[in-house]
Protein backbone atom coordinates (compact mmCIF):
# COMPACT_ATOMS: atom_id res chain seq x y z
CA UNK A 1 0.00 0.00 0.00
CA UNK A 2 1.39 3.45 -0.87
CA UNK A 3 2.20 6.06 1.74
CA UNK A 4 0.61 9.38 0.80
CA UNK A 5 2.44 12.56 1.76
CA UNK A 6 1.48 16.18 1.24
CA UNK A 7 4.46 18.47 0.93
CA UNK A 8 6.05 21.40 -0.84
CA UNK A 9 8.93 20.46 -3.13
CA UNK A 10 10.97 23.33 -1.66
CA UNK A 11 10.48 22.25 1.97
CA UNK A 12 13.79 21.03 3.45
CA UNK A 13 12.03 19.12 6.23
CA UNK A 14 10.29 17.03 3.56
CA UNK A 15 13.57 16.38 1.76
CA UNK A 16 14.99 14.84 4.95
CA UNK A 17 11.84 12.84 5.69
CA UNK A 18 11.53 11.34 2.21
CA UNK A 19 15.19 10.36 1.92
CA UNK A 20 15.33 8.87 5.40
CA UNK A 21 12.20 6.83 4.72
CA UNK A 22 13.54 5.54 1.39
CA UNK A 23 16.87 4.63 2.99
CA UNK A 24 15.08 2.61 5.69
CA UNK A 25 12.64 1.07 3.19
CA UNK A 26 15.52 -0.04 0.98
CA UNK A 27 17.47 -1.37 3.94
CA UNK A 28 14.51 -3.61 4.75
CA UNK A 29 13.98 -4.66 1.14
CA UNK A 30 10.48 -3.21 1.01
CA UNK A 31 10.44 -1.64 -2.44
CA UNK A 32 6.75 -2.57 -2.64
CA UNK A 33 5.87 0.40 -0.39
CA UNK A 34 5.85 3.52 -2.55
CA UNK A 35 5.60 7.19 -1.60
CA UNK A 36 2.85 9.14 -3.31
CA UNK A 37 3.97 12.74 -2.87
CA UNK A 38 1.11 15.20 -3.32
CA UNK A 39 1.41 18.96 -3.55
CA UNK A 40 1.02 21.05 -0.43
CA UNK A 41 1.85 24.46 -1.96
CA UNK A 42 3.08 26.68 0.84
CA UNK A 43 2.90 29.75 -1.40
CA UNK A 44 -0.85 29.14 -1.68
CA UNK A 45 -1.16 28.37 2.03
CA UNK A 46 0.74 31.54 3.01
CA UNK A 47 -0.36 33.78 0.16
CA UNK A 48 3.24 34.48 -0.91
CA UNK A 49 6.27 32.63 -2.35
CA UNK A 50 8.72 30.97 -0.01
CA UNK A 51 11.59 33.16 1.17
CA UNK A 52 14.97 31.68 0.17
CA UNK A 53 16.66 33.34 3.16
CA UNK A 54 14.20 31.63 5.52
CA UNK A 55 14.76 28.27 3.79
CA UNK A 56 18.52 28.80 4.15
CA UNK A 57 18.02 29.43 7.87
CA UNK A 58 16.11 26.16 8.18
CA UNK A 59 18.85 24.29 6.33
CA UNK A 60 21.60 25.82 8.48
CA UNK A 61 19.74 24.60 11.56
CA UNK A 62 19.10 21.11 10.12
CA UNK A 63 22.64 20.35 8.92
CA UNK A 64 24.21 19.67 12.34
CA UNK A 65 21.27 17.49 13.38
CA UNK A 66 21.53 14.78 10.72
CA UNK A 67 24.24 12.23 10.07
CA UNK A 68 25.03 13.27 6.51
CA UNK A 69 24.71 16.33 4.31
CA UNK A 70 21.44 16.30 2.39
CA UNK A 71 21.91 19.90 1.23
CA UNK A 72 25.41 19.97 -0.26
CA UNK A 73 24.69 22.26 -3.20
CA UNK A 74 21.84 24.38 -1.90
CA UNK A 75 22.08 27.97 -3.15
CA UNK A 76 19.56 30.64 -2.09
CA UNK A 77 20.46 32.57 -5.26
CA UNK A 78 18.95 29.84 -7.44
CA UNK A 79 15.94 29.16 -5.24
CA UNK A 80 12.80 28.88 -7.43
CA UNK A 81 10.47 31.86 -7.64
CA UNK A 82 7.59 29.38 -7.41
CA UNK A 83 7.42 25.71 -6.50
CA UNK A 84 4.15 25.18 -8.40
CA UNK A 85 5.68 24.13 -11.76
CA UNK A 86 7.89 21.47 -10.17
CA UNK A 87 5.03 20.04 -8.12
CA UNK A 88 2.88 19.96 -11.24
CA UNK A 89 5.59 17.93 -12.98
CA UNK A 90 5.57 15.48 -10.07
CA UNK A 91 1.79 15.18 -10.36
CA UNK A 92 2.14 14.44 -14.08
CA UNK A 93 4.78 11.83 -13.28
CA UNK A 94 2.40 10.03 -10.93
CA UNK A 95 -0.09 9.80 -13.80
CA UNK A 96 2.56 7.64 -15.49
CA UNK A 97 2.89 5.36 -12.44
CA UNK A 98 3.72 5.42 -8.74
CA UNK A 99 7.33 4.46 -9.36
CA UNK A 100 7.85 7.24 -11.88
CA UNK A 101 6.11 9.73 -9.64
CA UNK A 102 8.29 8.87 -6.66
CA UNK A 103 11.48 9.03 -8.71
CA UNK A 104 10.61 12.44 -10.17
CA UNK A 105 9.62 13.79 -6.75
CA UNK A 106 13.00 12.78 -5.33
CA UNK A 107 14.92 14.00 -8.38
CA UNK A 108 13.39 17.47 -8.20
CA UNK A 109 14.41 17.78 -4.56
CA UNK A 110 17.90 16.48 -5.35
CA UNK A 111 18.29 19.13 -8.05
CA UNK A 112 17.20 21.89 -5.67
CA UNK A 113 18.93 20.89 -2.46
CA UNK A 114 21.98 18.97 -3.68
CA UNK A 115 22.78 20.66 -7.01
CA UNK A 116 21.50 24.20 -6.43
CA UNK A 117 19.33 24.07 -9.55
CA UNK A 118 16.41 26.41 -10.18
CA UNK A 119 13.55 23.93 -10.50
CA UNK A 120 11.17 26.62 -11.74
CA UNK A 121 13.23 26.94 -14.93
CA UNK A 122 11.16 25.48 -17.83
CA UNK A 123 14.31 24.06 -19.44
CA UNK A 124 15.14 22.17 -16.24
CA UNK A 125 11.60 20.82 -15.98
CA UNK A 126 11.57 19.83 -19.66
CA UNK A 127 14.82 17.95 -19.12
CA UNK A 128 13.46 16.03 -16.14
CA UNK A 129 10.22 15.23 -17.97
CA UNK A 130 12.11 13.87 -20.99
CA UNK A 131 14.50 11.85 -18.85
CA UNK A 132 11.65 10.08 -17.07
CA UNK A 133 9.32 9.85 -20.05
CA UNK A 134 6.64 12.13 -18.59
CA UNK A 135 4.23 14.14 -20.74
CA UNK A 136 4.46 17.68 -19.40
CA UNK A 137 4.12 21.20 -20.79
CA UNK A 138 6.55 23.36 -18.82
CA UNK A 139 5.01 26.51 -20.29
CA UNK A 140 1.37 25.87 -19.37
CA UNK A 141 1.12 27.63 -16.01
CA UNK A 142 -2.69 27.40 -15.94
CA UNK A 143 -2.58 23.59 -16.17
CA UNK A 144 0.22 23.48 -13.58
CA UNK A 145 -1.76 25.58 -11.11
CA UNK A 146 -4.85 23.42 -11.66
CA UNK A 147 -2.93 20.20 -10.94
CA UNK A 148 -1.36 21.59 -7.78
CA UNK A 149 -4.63 23.12 -6.61
CA UNK A 150 -6.35 19.73 -6.94
CA UNK A 151 -3.79 18.17 -4.59
CA UNK A 152 -4.09 21.13 -2.25
CA UNK A 153 -7.85 20.73 -2.03
CA UNK A 154 -7.52 17.00 -1.32
CA UNK A 155 -5.03 17.78 1.42
CA UNK A 156 -7.36 20.32 2.99
CA UNK A 157 -10.14 17.73 3.04
CA UNK A 158 -7.82 15.27 4.81
CA UNK A 159 -6.82 17.86 7.40
CA UNK A 160 -3.21 18.40 6.36
CA UNK A 161 -1.50 20.70 8.87
CA UNK A 162 1.76 21.46 7.06
CA UNK A 163 4.68 20.15 5.05
CA UNK A 164 5.32 17.23 5.21
CA UNK A 165 2.20 15.43 6.42
CA UNK A 166 2.21 11.65 5.85
CA UNK A 167 -0.84 9.39 5.73
CA UNK A 168 -0.49 5.63 6.28
CA UNK A 169 -3.04 2.84 6.51
CA UNK A 170 -3.04 3.14 10.32
CA UNK A 171 -2.66 6.86 10.96
CA UNK A 172 -1.07 10.14 9.95
CA UNK A 173 2.22 11.77 10.91
CA UNK A 174 3.32 15.38 10.62
CA UNK A 175 7.06 15.82 9.99
CA UNK A 176 7.97 12.54 11.74
CA UNK A 177 11.73 12.72 11.15
CA UNK A 178 12.28 16.07 12.87
CA UNK A 179 11.17 18.06 15.89
CA UNK A 180 10.78 21.71 14.86
CA UNK A 181 10.18 24.72 17.08
CA UNK A 182 11.58 28.03 18.30
CA UNK A 183 13.29 28.86 21.55
CA UNK A 184 12.42 31.76 23.86
CA UNK A 185 14.53 34.09 21.72
CA UNK A 186 12.60 33.15 18.60
CA UNK A 187 15.49 31.19 17.10
CA UNK A 188 14.59 28.17 15.02
CA UNK A 189 15.43 24.88 16.75
CA UNK A 190 15.42 21.61 14.81
CA UNK A 191 16.42 18.19 16.11
CA UNK A 192 16.12 14.62 14.88
CA UNK A 193 13.09 12.84 16.34
CA UNK A 194 14.15 9.21 16.26
CA UNK A 195 11.21 7.94 18.32
CA UNK A 196 8.57 9.49 16.05
CA UNK A 197 10.44 8.44 12.93
CA UNK A 198 10.66 4.82 14.13
CA UNK A 199 6.92 4.81 14.88
CA UNK A 200 6.22 6.25 11.44
CA UNK A 201 8.39 3.68 9.67
CA UNK A 202 6.70 0.82 11.50
CA UNK A 203 3.28 2.17 10.49
CA UNK A 204 4.42 2.17 6.86
CA UNK A 205 6.35 -1.10 6.72
CA UNK A 206 4.76 -3.42 9.25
Amino acid sequence: MPVEVFADVACPFTHIGLLRFIEERDRRGRSDVRLVVRSWPLEMVNGRPLDPAFIAEEIDEIRPQVDRDYFGGFDPATFPSSSVPAMALAAAAYAAGEGTGEEVSIELRRLLFCDGTDIADPAVLDGVARRFGVAFDAGDRAAQTAAVSADYERGRQLGVTGSPHFFTSTGDFFCPALSVGRNEDGHLVVSADEESFAEFVEACLR
